[in-house]
């Protein structure tokens, strides 16, 4: 089999997702996936005519996200008419599927040269499209009864009481995103793969990181109230069906704490990232370094119900795939959707926590839905190579129950 690897990584910074409030707000969402994608080609002198594909991650196809970003994206960006492309949704995972099946495509001997990567500009999501149904079975009744799926925030909440988790062990986790992504920040972590954003007139939008909160303490955390209480009540149709009512379909008995709020939730953002890969042969003839191999990939669903459980048992697919153990790892990158996600993953596979997500997460920097799997694999890489490191797993939840998850291996 052919081995994959990753050239290069760049990102955006990822900017608040509000309207009249975040830095990249006003830019077009292809705008901001040509950024990096033509970053990309700069960066590495990339002959754009000989990208077999570009697989790109974009969770909300609406409005002026519609319409195969990804390849709209390359030819804002320049790239050769002969660069193909698709956009692909696979909600929250949908930036790691896009490095996976560009892995993959290589893997197969098929594709010599892929980009994976994606864009998702949150301060589009009410503005963009006609509001969408409240259920993720856009009204199908019949997946309903067998599948209820509730809000993502009362899932969250909905497991951290199933596992015993309390809101001081979800508030704990978020200040620790908080302190590691200002240190981060501070000490240049991300200055390898960060590309500024400009406007059409060439105006700078955003070069460093807006959302981070690093004046967040334990207190302030504590003060705040819970986001989704009150979401879970809301009749939904005219026949009272709230979100609390779909998890008790399947849990009947629990009682819901809820422990989640705006400071242990991931942040509403918008980003774009993107990836070089290459077979080792295309990489020798022309001149391209590679900097790590995709070591394996995997896929794995959970309960649609609980919707947020599907990482660790995509990690331990993962691993078996690659030969690997939890031991090998030696550093771990798990979404911070929600605190529990990332809180129930580290106690899940017993990890150091040292090594888990080391300069911080969603929680702190935010999660640009399509883009996010493919910003923590350049992050992985970056940290891979600053500390020293052989392999890292990177993973995420995804809407419906389930989980992407990919090692790469430094080189």
């Amino acid at each position: 089999m052919t081995e994959a690897y990753i050239i290069d990584a760049c990102r955006t910074p990822r900017g608040v997702g509000k309207p009249g409030k975040g830095a990249l707000a006003d830019i077009h969402p292809q705008h901001l996936g040509a950024t990096v994608l033509k970053a990309l080609a700069e960066r590495n002198k990339i002959n754009t005519s000989e990208v077999d594909d570009i697989i790109w991650g974009t969770s909300s196809q609406r409005g002026t996200q519609a319409g195969d970003l990804g390849r709209m994206a390359a030819l804002d960006a320049g790239y050769d008419v002969r660069s193909s492309a698709m956009t692909l949704d696979r909600f929250c995972g949908s930036g790691i599927t896009a490095v996976n099946i560009a892995a993959a495509n290589i893997m197969s001997g098929m594709e010599d040269m892929t980009i994976a990567g994606g864009t998702e500009m949150m301060s589009r999501f009410g503005t963009d499209a006609a509001a969408s149904s409240p259920f993720l079975d856009n009204g199908n009744e019949r997946l309903r009864e067998v599948h209820p799926q509730p809000h993502q925030g009362v899932c969250a909440d909905a497991i951290a009481t199933l596992e015993g988790i309390d809101r001081e062990a979800v508030d704990a986790l978020a200040y620790v995103s908080q302190q590691r992504a200002q240190h981060a920040i501070e000490n240049g972590h991300f200055d390898k793969s960060l590309i500024a954003v400009h406007r059409e007139d060439g105006s700078l939008a955003l070069d460093k990181e807006e959302f981070p909160r690093p004046q967040t303490t334990l207190e302030s955390l504590a003060a705040l109230d819970p986001s989704f209480a009150k979401l879970a009540d809301i009749p939904l149709d005219e026949q009272g069906t709230t979100f609390r009512k779909l998890v008790a379909q399947a849990y009947p008995d629990l009682d819901i704490n809820h422990v989640h709020h705006a400071g242990n939730s991931s942040g509403v953002v918008d980003g774009a990232a993107a990836l070089l890969l290459a077979s080792k042969t295309y990489a020798d003839a022309n001149d391209l370094k590679p900097r790590a191999r995709i070591r394996a990939l995997a896929n794995m669903g959970d309960s649609p119900t609980l919707m947020l459980n599907a990482p660790v048992p995509a990690a331990k697919k993962v691993l078996d795939k690659a030969g690997l153990t939890v031991a090998d790892i030696d550093l771990f990158e798990i979404n911070e959707a929600f605190s529990v996600v990332a809180e129930k993953f580290i106690r899940d596979l017993d990890l150091d926590r040292n090594i888990v997500n080391v300069n911080g997460g969603a929680m702190a920097l935010g999660h640009p839905i399509g883009a996010t799997g493919s910003i923590l694999v350049g992050t992985m890489l970056d940290e891979l190579e600053r500390q020293d490191k052989q392999f890292g797993l990177v993973t995420m939840c995804a809407a419906g129950g389930m989980a992407p998850a990919v090692i790469i291996e430094r080189v």
